[in-house]
């Protein structure tokens, strides 16, 4: 029996993304004086320097899929990712998607001065929802993120948060709804085997409820774990898309070759 077709949420076609870099030439001194005197000088601005992060990209992805995206420091894979939500812009290609794209941390941003419960107020209307059911779903919200375990951290203000926490909050605001596609970058390293494992449970609920997830993460087996499917950039290029589990053995092989620290050497892209 032929397989029902598949229906794309993401294309991306022939996809680069440059942008530039400001604030001092490669090898020249960073000290406050210099810094200073930049500061104080009148004139042109430095031209800064372009960097090609994301170079002909392109891959099509489907409802139901989840996506890991991995490769070295400065691959590309958060700029791409940025480019999927609308928030980077494309020099050349096109990015398509069906629904809105929301990227975890910046839908649901939240601010240092609030305490986490308002937090969860706000970020949960900034990702879509109505008052009714942020009331409906806070407290299931705050005991998916873990942070109350020990002491009643969500009545603090989120400046007193450890990175992980305010990565934990994040993840579970964002995860309390269904989403067409939803971008996540490295949010599930931050925790620990009990919260991993709640957030992979909840992105299987998310694929079922017809949503793509992307994972970009410098964790093999969260990818292994959490995705069945990867893309691996490389240098801003697209080296290979598969299997999850082959991809990040290709990867690994890579990386412990003799000339991976050459190849992969980063180019600023995120």
């Amino acid at each position: 029996m032929a397989e029902p077709p598949k229906t794309p949420t993401v294309v991306a076609d022939g996809v680069h993304i440059t942008y530039t870099v400001h604030g001092g030439r490669p090898g020249g001194r960073g000290g406050a004086a210099a810094a200073l005197g930049r500061m104080l000088r009148r004139g042109t601005a430095p031209a800064g320097r372009r960097v090609h992060a994301v170079k002909g990209v392109s891959f099509v992805a489907h409802r139901g899929e989840a996506i890991g995206l991995i490769g070295s420091n400065g691959s590309g894979k958060s700029t791409l990712l940025k480019a999927v939500a609308g928030l980077q812009p494309v020099d050349r290609g096109r990015i398509y998607t069906q629904g809105q794209p929301s990227l975890l941390g910046v839908n649901a941003a939240l601010m240092n001065d609030l305490t986490g419960e308002r937090n969860v107020i706000l970020g949960g209307l900034a990702m879509g929802m109505s008052r009714a059911e942020v009331r409906e779903r806070y407290d299931g919200i705050v005991d998916f993120s873990g942070i109350n375990e020990k002491d009643d951290a969500i009545s603090r203000p989120m400046r007193t948060y450890s990175s992980g926490m305010g990565a934990r909050l994040r993840f579970s605001i964002a995860a309390a709804k269904s989403h067409d596609v939803l971008l996540i970058d490295e949010a599930l390293s931050t925790g620990d085997a009990r919260f991993r494992r709640r957030s992979q449970e909840r992105i299987d609920e998310l694929r079922a409820e017809a949503g793509t997830v992307f994972l970009v993460s410098h964790s093999n087996s969260t990818i292994t774990e959490t995705c069945d499917r990867a893309l691996w950039l490389e240098a801003g290029t697209l080296r290979m898309d598969g299997p999850a589990k082959e991809v990040v053995a290709a990867y690994e092989e890579f990386t412990a070759g003799p000339r991976a620290k050459e190849t992969g050497k980063p180019d600023i892209a995120v």
